[in-house]
């Protein structure tokens, strides 16, 4: 983005891609020389920029302050968002100082000039005041990754994640303070909503219009609250999302991506599940890791946003890793169970065995036609573990029509035509089930 006058030459490089120009208009003087852009006292770099980006959506609010210099009297300030994804409607400008001295009057878009607005202010203050200006942009995000790394028994494991953001904006943003917002977004007033709390957690934070769609969004953050200092991520509860604070600042590039340390948990109790069902995934058994998010995992203080996990499991004592598998896992709230797809495992085997069929209680229509018959099916399910550790077995099977089951082994319902089998298998122990399916059909149906 490029300074709307050229005579601003490198003063404004600073500015990134944003242009701000100043003119006085001397009242009741509306002469060509008064009406000439000028520069605003050497523009400075960037006082502060935040960037609170969200995961849901491609939406990024960003809030900038700079240090200007008034005339008394009526200012031009023009903003430019050439070569960015800049949204033009949502941006704002306000004074965070001498604001009972400064009037905002209007905001027009110059005919002939593409990518710029025209702020018109009047200040009764001839002097620096700092400003802030506050927009939404798209093309940056963020996404979290996971590496899980399970104990050779695969009864627990260490949990680390990382955040990593994507600067696609088209702007460089220097120095930022990055917060990152977890939760489903919807409505722009909920984005609003979200924008009001502020890094101090004030329990009244002020509110002020956003551009002519009206929205809202949070006044001046303390600087006090910024202090640099190691950096770590700061997680803070905010209704059903929650907001990350990154400590200190970062330059991200247009372009440009970092990865940053987000927790890191030992000791997450952890189980090992295997799953068979034909017509999911045919003869293959899947393997799964299952860990609960909360405090009793050494997690739950949070939720963990959906991202990519890496799995691993050390397999000797000198701390050698074994790749698991890797998956995509979703929003996880407080307190719920996770189960990660890992794909298909060769070690554990499920073999299903129809013994016996047989076609009884015929029925017969007035014409002579089978109207209604039941079948009983007879099967034996071999398990078998060929690990040198503890699996878990999840067993499916899928029915149809009106039918019932006979069986010694303990089975739960899923669903009106499924029903599951747990068996818990001891390193290279082998499990038998059988199983008797009865189906009434046509007439001899009773549901």
């Amino acid at each position: 983005m490029r300074p709307v006058n050229p005579r601003l030459g490198s003063c404004l490089q600073s500015w990134g891609r944003l242009a701000l120009l100043a003119a006085l208009l001397l009242a009741g003087r509306l002469v060509e020389p008064a009406r000439a852009r000028i520069n605003v006292d050497l523009v400075p770099n960037r006082d502060s920029v935040q960037l609170t980006i969200y995961n849901s959506v491609d939406l990024t609010l960003v809030r900038e302050t700079r240090f200007l210099t008034f005339r008394k009297g009526l200012n031009r300030l023009e903003f430019s968002w050439a070569n960015t994804l800049i949204d033009p409607t949502s941006v704002e400008f306000k004074a965070l100082t001498h604001a009972d001295e400064v009037e905002l009057l209007d905001a027009s878009f110059p005919p002939r000039v593409t990518n710029t607005l025209e702020w018109r202010i009047n200040s009764e203050f001839g002097g620096e005041v700092q400003v802030e200006i506050r927009y939404f942009t798209s093309g940056i995000k963020w996404s979290a990754d996971y590496l899980a790394t399970a104990a050779p028994d695969e009864k627990t494991m260490s949990l680390t994640g990382q955040v990593r953001v994507s600067n696609q904006s088209g702007e460089d943003y220097e120095n930022a303070q990055i917060r990152l917002v977890v939760g489903v977004i919807k409505l722009v007033d909920e984005i609003a909503a979200l924008a009001r709390q502020d890094e101090a957690r004030a329990k009244a934070p002020m509110v002020t219009r956003l551009s002519a769609l009206g929205r809202a969004f949070n006044a001046a953050v303390p600087e006090s609250s910024m202090a640099l200092k190691e950096k770590e991520i700061i997680k803070e509860g905010l209704s059903e999302y929650f907001l990350y604070t990154v400590e200190g600042r970062d330059t991200i590039p247009s372009g440009w991506s970092k990865r940053l340390p987000s927790f890191a948990a030992q000791g997450v109790p952890l189980g090992s599940y295997y799953k068979y069902e034909k017509e999911q995934w045919g003869e293959s058994v899947m393997r799964y890791y299952r860990f609960k998010n909360n405090e009793e995992s050494h997690l739950g203080s949070e939720p963990l946003p959906d991202g990519a996990v890496k799995a691993f499991r050390v397999v000797a004592d000198d701390l050698r890793y074994s790749f698991v598998g890797a998956t995509e896992v979703k929003y996880i709230p407080v307190n719920e169970t996770v189960e990660m797809e890992l794909g298909r495992d060769q070690e554990v085997l499920v073999k299903p065995a129809l013994m016996d069929w047989r076609k009884e209680d015929l029925r017969f229509d007035r014409a002579g036609q089978p109207a209604g018959w039941t079948t009983t099916e007879v099967w034996r399910v071999e398990a078998l573990n060929s690990k040198g550790i503890d699996a878990t077995v999840d067993i499916r099977r899928n029915f149809e029509g009106d039918w019932s089951i006979k069986t010694d082994a303990a089975f739960a319902k899923v669903d009106a035509n499924k029903v599951k089998f747990v068996l818990p298998l001891k390193p290279h122990e082998k499990r038998l089930l059988t199983y008797e399916i009865t189906t009434r059909h046509g007439l001899n149906a009773t549901r």
